[in-house]
């Protein structure tokens, strides 16, 4: 009998992890999602205007995007109507964004396409497939178990490459007040992916949207869209980056502390007093901690080194400024 491979409480909740990396600013991280809504109703548009602002490190739905490579499966398209597609957006190609027509259905050979794909473009980001029901299995059962299955082959993947794979969907006709009840078939895919995206026209036609979100490493939300018949692109006025801009404004709170105290060891509480002015607000050791913890990356490239250790029956929180007075780090601010 395999013996489980468990991790104690206090070591998950104090080592330093790589903090998820977003394809696209609080709305698509590393990971496998949905991008489902009515046929003919802008998906395909949305779907390349994130390849390409990925390809060109551009933002989209007034979001910011991490650059580099994206691959479209855009398998019920042809090579004149991308080609249209592309000229209705820009008329600046760019090497990092890739196409393909034809591909392989899962367990019959996508799997091992997508990653030699990305054996040969290591900077690959994100990957769209358009659509989902092109590259499922021929298997004329449809149940919770083989949706879940036929998807998590997928899911592998994103996990063990860090990229984000979006797989476009249709919905049911039937109308729902849940919009992700709307998703066609069983619960298995919606349980599966990291998050799912329903694309819902307010009235057939209209080119004015709601996209509704939910996901495991993204807030809940729902983002008003309009479509631009000139740019062909789908617009909001929304600002999708406010939790990425609290994790700066801690990170700069904390920098500015280190930069007058060079070192500092004591507990969560002691630290919470000392830097709680600097916040005008009060600082709870509990939530201190944990914002240490899940920023300790990014501390580092400001030459602020972070450990936790336990002393005499107390955890004791250790920082230190490596760049004596912060001038050489490599994200000092402005």
């Amino acid at each position: 009998m395999t013996k489980l491979n468990t991790i104690n409480c206090e070591e998950i909740m104090t080592e330093p992890l790589k903090p998820i990396e977003f394809v696209v600013d609080n709305l698509i991280t590393q990971g496998l999602f949905i991008l489902a809504g009515a046929p003919k109703n802008g998906k395909s548009w949305l779907a390349l205007d994130i390849c390409l602002s990925v390809a060109k490190g551009e933002t989209v739905l007034n979001a910011m995007t991490k650059q580099g490579t994206a691959l479209y499966l855009c398998l019920e398209d042809s090579r004149i109507r991308i080609q249209n597609r592309l000229y209705e957006m820009t008329d600046e190609p760019t090497e990092h964004l890739h196409f393909a027509l034809i591909a392989d259905t899962i367990g019959s050979g996508l799997e091992e396409q997508i990653e030699r794909f990305i054996s040969e473009h290591p900077n690959t980001k994100i990957i769209f497939i358009d659509t989902l029901q092109k590259i499922r299995s021929a298997s004329p059962e449809i149940t919770y178990a083989t949706d879940y299955k036929e998807l998590s082959v997928l899911k592998t993947v994103t996990d063990k490459r860090s990229v984000a794979i979006v797989l476009v969907h249709h919905l049911r006709k039937t109308k729902d007040a849940d919009p992700f009840n709307m998703i066609s078939g069983t619960t298995g895919l919606s349980g599966c992916v990291d998050g799912s995206f329903v694309l819902s026209e307010s009235k057939r036609g209209s080119r004015n949207a709601t996209l509704y979100c939910v996901g495991r490493d993204i807030e809940n939300r729902e983002i008003e869209l309009k479509f631009d018949s000139e740019q062909h692109r789908w617009l909001s006025d929304e600002i999708l980056s406010e939790k990425e801009n609290k994790s700066k404004i801690f990170i700069e709170k904390i920098f500015d502390f280190m930069i007058e105290r060079k070192n500092f060891v004591g507990t969560a509480t002691e630290l919470a007093k000392l830097i709680a002015p600097r916040f005008e607000m009060e600082i709870f050791p509990n939530r201190l901690t944990r914002d240490l913890v899940q920023n300790a990356y990014e501390l580092s490239d400001y030459g602020i080194k972070f450990s936790s250790e336990r002393s005499h029956g107390a955890r004791r929180i250790r920082l230190e400024l490596l760049s004596g007075d912060g001038s050489d780090s490599k994200n000092t601010p402005l």
